[in-house]
């Protein structure tokens, strides 16, 4: 037989009531636990009757120090020196020279000393440079004529500029002929035996005497 309950005994109605209630509680012990306040009294001591003696303090004054005593001052010693005895000296100077107005003075030029130049020295820059007879025009057609492109070069493809150095003695004879960049493919070897076979140059002057000067040359490998 099920137990029946009237409308006022069901508290399930009230549930949302009884939670607001609590929380309202729950709150208000909260905040008064944060803002309770409890103060001790047994330890505290009444300072209103101590006696003071900071008024009784003497104002001690500051202590002045005298400048410290400026060093003494050396006086120069002052020295006695006897006068100078004045010593006149006799100068005879003896004007009798028979100077004729018709005396001529010659100017004195001074010459810059010879520069001496040694015979086996090489120049390389010089007053009158070498030339190739006939000139760089003259230079050039010999090259056309006596210089042979090497095969191997021109199966290989190779071409360029050969620097050759060598020096054009006193007599225009040329001497100690050196490669000084080469390209290879027997262009280097064509070059120094074309510049060794070379015909006399004029020589460079140096002051107006033929001296020895170290000349560079290219010679230029093209294929046509």
């Amino acid at each position: 037989m099920e137990a029946k309950k009237t409308p006022q005994a069901d508290l399930s109605k009230k549930t949302g009531m009884f939670l607001n209630l609590g929380l309202a509680v729950s709150v208000g012990l909260c905040l008064f636990a944060f803002e309770y306040k409890s103060y001790d009294d047994r330890n505290l001591k009444d300072l209103g009757s101590v006696t003071d003696e900071f008024e009784e303090l003497l104002d001690i004054p500051i202590t002045e120090q005298p400048p410290p005593p400026p060093p003494p001052i050396e006086q120069p010693v002052i020295q006695e020196i006897p006068d100078e005895v004045e010593i006149e000296e006799k100068i005879e100077v003896n004007f009798d020279v028979d100077v004729q107005e018709e005396t001529v003075i010659k100017e004195v030029i001074i010459a810059d000393a010879p520069v001496v130049e040694k015979a086996d020295e090489i120049f390389d820059v010089v007053e009158n440079s070498p030339e190739f007879p006939g000139g760089m025009e003259a230079w050039n057609e010999y090259l056309r004529k006596n210089l042979k492109y090497p095969t191997q070069a021109r199966r290989m493809g190779i071409e360029g500029t050969v620097y050759v150095v060598f020096v054009v003695n006193t007599d225009g004879t040329v001497q100690d002929v050196e490669l000084l960049r080469g390209i290879g493919g027997g262009c280097d070897e064509e070059a120094l035996r074309v510049v060794k076979g070379a015909p006399k140059w004029t020589p460079g002057k140096q002051r107006g005497r033929p001296v020895r000067v170290r000349m560079r040359l290219p010679i230029r490998f093209k294929l046509g």
